[in-house]
């Protein structure tokens, strides 16, 4: 099977971080952002962007896809209910995306913790503030909570207990290059658990 060029390698993760190196040389906002889709309880989707904050090539299970949120969230209730989602990281400039479906595991340890510890004060005190997802009487209302939570948390809040990181290990990536003509290249890598090798197919465009 020909995989050269842009396709070529034996590890789906670090094919993934090179077009996402890619991407972040050439798209203007947030070349990490993906479409995060789960299904509630009646098995309804949900599909929402977020921001993808790491891609682990040979971890536990072989690699996998790393995102942090609000754990009382929609999506958080709906991975914890499931535990499977999937994305879609989309690049207009370089007319390439990967698709991505797995199962999902939580990460909220020392891992989490840092990361929570790296972003700007006031995003770590709006994770505090912010009751995501939940009905809200007014954008003033929140403002005051977030000034309250300040004097109360200090100049460095830990880590809320409801917030922290989810690890999506793939059974299917699918890397999608515009074609000419609309017969663009795909390739679907995938397995049925971690322990197996991946099996790789060319699909119709």
């Amino acid at each position: 099977m020909d995989r050269s060029g842009i396709f070529a390698g034996d590890d789906p993760f670090a094919i993934a971080r090179a077009w996402l190196v890619e991407a972040e040389a050439q798209e203007p906002n947030d070349p990490n952002a993906i479409a995060l889709a789960t299904v509630d309880p009646d098995g309804l989707p949900n599909v929402r962007m977020v921001l993808l904050k790491d891609i682990e090539v040979g971890g536990k299970g072989g690699g996998a896809f790393v995102f942090y949120t609000n754990y009382d969230s929609q999506k958080g209730q709906e991975i914890a209910a499931s535990g499977k989602a999937a994305f879609v990281l989309h690049w207009k400039s370089l007319r390439r995306q990967i698709r991505v479906r797995g199962t999902v595991t939580r990460e909220d340890g020392p891992q989490a913790d840092a990361y929570f510890a790296s972003r700007s004060l006031k995003s770590r005190l709006g994770a505090w503030a912010s009751q995501q997802s939940q009905p809200l009487s007014s954008r003033e209302a929140l403002m005051a909570e977030a000034a309250r939570v300040a004097i109360a948390k200090g100049p460095n809040p830990p880590r809320p207990p409801n917030w922290g990181g989810f690890r999506l290990h793939p059974v299917e990536i699918e890397f999608w290059a515009d074609g000419a003509f609309r017969l663009h290249d795909r390739f679907r890598w995938s397995k049925t658990d971690a322990t197996e090798g991946w099996k790789i197919a060319r699909l119709n465009p």
